[in-house]
């Protein structure tokens, strides 16, 4: 049996495809901004506090995923199941 499964770090360094590269660069971006507008220290009203703690959420669990997507080129060309 082939094993199919891989740890966290095997995957994370596994190539990862385009597509998700430009989505991690989105997600890190993002935290990056919901980061800076948290972290500033300027009294800001508490709707874009809340909104960049969600964008700063939403931009780690982006990169989070994208950074774990890998091509699976290789398995399909080889292994017609």
């Amino acid at each position: 049996m082939k094993k199919d499964s891989l740890n966290l770090v095997e995957r994370v360094k596994a190539p990862t495809p385009k597509w998700f590269k430009i989505i991690r660069n989105v997600g890190i971006t993002l935290t990056a901004v919901g980061g800076a507008i948290l972290a500033s220290p300027v009294a800001l009203p508490a709707s874009i506090i809340t909104v960049a703690g969600y964008v700063l959420l939403g931009g780690t669990m982006a990169t989070a995923i994208a950074q774990t997507a890998m091509s699976s080129e290789d398995k399909d060309k080889g292994n017609p199941e």
